[in-house]
């Protein structure tokens, strides 16, 4: 692009973590790469810890009503599907008007393809003749592929984890495994405890709901068999990179975690938010059988297993453990797959260029 534009880029908060995660990733990300951003967002509570220092070219805006009075800029952005404010709206019906973009969910499911680039003209309502664009971030080249900012792979392959596990006092012991934790409220979460607990593991719990559920399962010990746990404080985005390169296994939750367990070349289980009739199943085995496709067939039924009774879509209450090298191959092979796709942010640099 010859010139920065201005971007609007607005964010409704669900998931606390995921929504705000994703959406920040990708503000920052375009403001690398020169563009100016303004982020609106209803509850920007989590950015206090997750980006403390802010990032240049960034402006962090309310989003509540009212709207403060600011002309749209060059590009809007509703993330994940959130209604623009119908005053903001009417301010874009101009004769220049924004490049108006949905960016929506990540998902592996068949119609992303079919629906990612598509247009949504604007019969009636204050956006009437304007047009909106559906963006499908996804695993294939015909999708916007991840986030993914410039360098990433060479950045997790200098990390030393052994230095970043002792700046937070953790000391790894011979032959212990470890695990990081980010869930919702699970109800098999110990049962798996004791299933962990069989070699020597160290547990790194984030705060909030995992750290509340460890706690009411071990005591504040935090030890069972040979499991020991470490409570870690809210991290910034980039050390919580740091904590999915550390670990040998991740329990990923929501939107954000799940995209980034995947540039962490690490195996990982994902809690899908949960929705009503199940819908989630139809999108969690979706990925499975993206990721699952060079598997074995005992290695891909004992990880959608682990996949399956971890969201309590199957009674899984003492797990069986895949075979950790095998996985961890499969992992770094996804993650090498992804890095030939185009990256999100680029994707929709490129396609807003294409609408100048």
């Amino acid at each position: 692009m010859t010139q920065p534009l201005r971007w609007d880029l607005f964010c409704h908060v669900i998931d606390n973590f995921g929504d705000v995660g994703v959406s920040w990733r990708l503000a920052i990300d375009l403001a690398r790469r020169g563009q100016q951003v303004r982020l609106w967002i209803d509850d920007p509570s989590a950015l206090a810890w997750m980006a403390p220092q802010g990032h240049a070219g960034v402006e962090v805006l309310r989003w509540a009503d009212p709207l403060p009075d600011r002309e749209p800029g060059d590009v809007v952005v509703e993330t994940f599907g959130c209604q623009l404010p119908e005053g903001f709206v009417r301010r874009m019906v101009r004769p220049r008007p924004p490049v108006w973009i949905n960016f929506e969910y990540l998902s592996a499911e068949s119609y992303v393809e079919r629906s990612h680039g598509l247009p949504s003209p604007q019969l009636e309502g204050p956006g009437q003749g304007l047009t909106k664009w559906f963006l499908y971030p996804g695993f294939t080249p015909a999708t916007a592929g991840l986030i993914r900012e410039p360098g990433l792979p060479a950045r997790r392959a200098a990390f030393d984890a052994a230095d970043w596990l002792a700046r937070q006092g953790v000391v790894r012991q011979p032959g212990e495994r470890v695990v990081s934790l980010f869930c919702y409220d699970n109800p098999v979460l110990p049962g798996w405890l004791t299933s962990l607990a069989a070699q020597p593991t160290v547990l790194l719990v984030t705060p909030d709901k995992a750290a509340r559920q460890v706690t009411a399962a071990l005591g504040n010990g935090g030890r069972t068999g040979a499991l020991r746990t470490v409570t870690l404080p809210y991290l910034p985005q980039e050390e919580f990179d740091h904590l999915l390169w550390a670990s040998d296994l991740n329990f990923v939750r929501g939107e954000d975690s799940f995209s980034r367990a995947q540039w962490a070349a690490a195996p990982f289980i994902w809690h899908i938010y949960p929705q009503v009739d199940d819908f989630h199943a139809v999108k969690l085995d979706a990925f499975l059988n993206r990721y699952l496709t060079t598997a074995s067939p005992a290695l891909a039924a004992r990880i959608r297993a682990l996949w399956w009774g971890w969201n309590g879509l199957d009674d899984v209450p003492h797990p069986v453990w895949p075979d950790l090298p095998a996985w961890r191959v499969l992992a770094r092979d996804w993650s090498g797959q992804l890095a030939t796709l185009p990256d999100a942010t680029d994707s929709l640099l490129r396609f807003v260029a294409g609408r100048g």
